[in-house]
């Protein structure tokens, strides 16, 4: 007889308890619909200003909110999160990463877990948006920092959090320090395997997104971020490019008035100082960026899978 398998679904929440509330009864009719698995919430009170309300009905689903000390960012809740249910939680075959507003829909659950499942639990699932519901503002701006990421770092991403974490797989990740920056980013970098499954990305349950044209634009700076070693070949590779080409022009410049007889603007001159200018300016950026670089690679510091305790003030469960 199979026995049931324990799905841990972790949220981050800043604020925004009615739509933890709607997301809690949307699990609870999962948890009725697929009697083979048991569901369980671990929610990050990232630094709520609002107190979840007394009355806050759980609808009989066993919840586990933790309170930080702190707002310290979406991506870093996750990764309190996730180290907690490494550390504290024994019994999870699964652990969902997913929003709390309802853009993640809770009945693609079963999908990811399915595709989990069909790849042995040797790869994390994410959920790869093929229909999106933000304005055309912010999918034209979404379009741009996909592209943006895939020039400076030569890799694509096409996923958010939405994603489904075998047990076998959770340590691999809870190591992995550039989760703190940017969970599915830090997943690439990490090579850690992982696959994706194309889903709608549901409508929010109640008010508007905070993930605003702003939001998005620190998002994809943190994502970028955790690929500093690939940007910094990236930048020195076109600086190289780039002294190249102006090492090049002042050459021709220098060619065109001493051996031949075309006729030289009186200009030339000007332009080959700024052409020098440019050279010494990129080189500057050059050295610069490869300082960075080894003094980044000198520091080494040992992950560290129980700093979550530092963010959290105090824990309240729900039986």
């Amino acid at each position: 007889m199979n026995q049931n398998k324990n799905i841990y679904c972790l949220t981050p929440i800043y604020n925004d308890w009615e739509s933890f509330a709607v997301l809690i009864q949307e699990i609870s009719l999962l948890k009725q619909n697929f009697s083979t698995y048991n569901f369980f919430i671990v929610a990050v009170n990232d630094g709520s200003t609002e107190d979840i309300p007394e009355d806050f009905d759980y609808k009989n689903i066993s919840a586990t909110v933790l309170n930080l000390k702190i707002n310290i960012g979406h991506q870093r809740a996750i990764a309190v999160g996730l180290q907690y249910i490494y550390n504290e939680v024994s019994d999870y075959d699964f652990v969902v990463v997913m929003d709390s507003d309802g853009e993640d829909k809770p009945q693609d659950i079963k999908e990811l877990i399915n595709k989990a499942e069909q790849e042995q639990e040797k790869k994390i699932i994410f959920a790869q948006r093929k229909k999106r519901q933000e304005s055309t503002f912010f999918k034209i701006g979404y379009f741009f920092y996909k592209y943006l990421f895939y020039f400076l770092t030569g890799q694509k991403i096409s996923f958010g959090n939405f994603s489904v974490i075998p047990k076998k797989l959770l340590s691999k990740v809870v190591h992995q320090n550039n989760i703190w920056n940017h969970y599915s980013g830090g997943i690439i970098q990490s090579k850690i395997p992982f696959e994706k499954v194309l889903l709608d990305r549901g409508k929010r349950y109640k008010g508007v997104s905070k993930m605003n044209f702003n939001s998005l634009i620190i998002h994809g700076l943190s994502s970028i971020a955790v690929y500093f070693d690939f940007l910094s070949l990236r930048i020195l590779r076109y600086s190289l490019y780039g002294i190249g080409i102006c090492f090049v022009s002042v050459l021709f410049i220098l060619y065109q008035k001493l051996f031949t007889d075309n006729a030289i603007p009186g200009w030339a001159s000007s332009l080959i100082l700024i052409i020098s200018g440019i050279i010494l300016q990129l080189f500057s950026v050059t050295l610069i960026v490869l300082l960075l670089q080894l003094s980044s690679r000198k520091n080494i510091s040992a992950p560290n899978p129980k700093i979550y305790k530092d963010f959290i003030e105090d824990i309240s469960y729900e039986k």
